[in-house]
C-alpha cells in the first residue's frame, strides 16, 4: 500500500495545481496564457504542475511594511520616560 503513496501524492498535486490555475484570474497568471497552463498540467501531469508553481502561479502581494520606526532603548524613549 505504501508503494502507491508517491503516485497518489503526485496525482493530488497535479489536481490541486489544475484547480488553482483554473480559479486564478487570467491577468495574474505569468508567462503563458491560462489555457496553456491548464493544457500543460493535464498533458504533462506532475511536471506541468511543478512548472506552473515555479513560473506561472500568481505572485502573492507583498505586505506594505509601513513607516520604519527606529527601536529606542527605554532610557532614550521619550514616551517611556513620560510614564515614569
Amino acid at each position: 500500500m505504501i508503494r502507491y503513496l508517491p503516485v497518489v501524492l503526485a496525482f493530488a498535486f497535479a489536481i490541486y495545481s489544475l484547480v488553482d490555475c483554473a480559479k486564478a484570474d487570467q491577468s495574474e497568471i505569468r508567462n503563458l496564457p491560462k489555457w496553456a497552463w491548464i493544457l500543460l498540467i493535464v498533458v504533462i501531469g506532475t511536471l506541468g504542475a511543478i512548472a506552473y508553481w515555479i513560473a506561472g502561479r500568481p505572485r502573492r502581494p507583498r505586505p506594505n511594511p509601513g513607516p520604519h520606526r527606529r527601536i529606542l532603548p527605554p532610557d532614550d524613549d521619550p514616551d517611556f520616560l513620560r510614564t515614569i
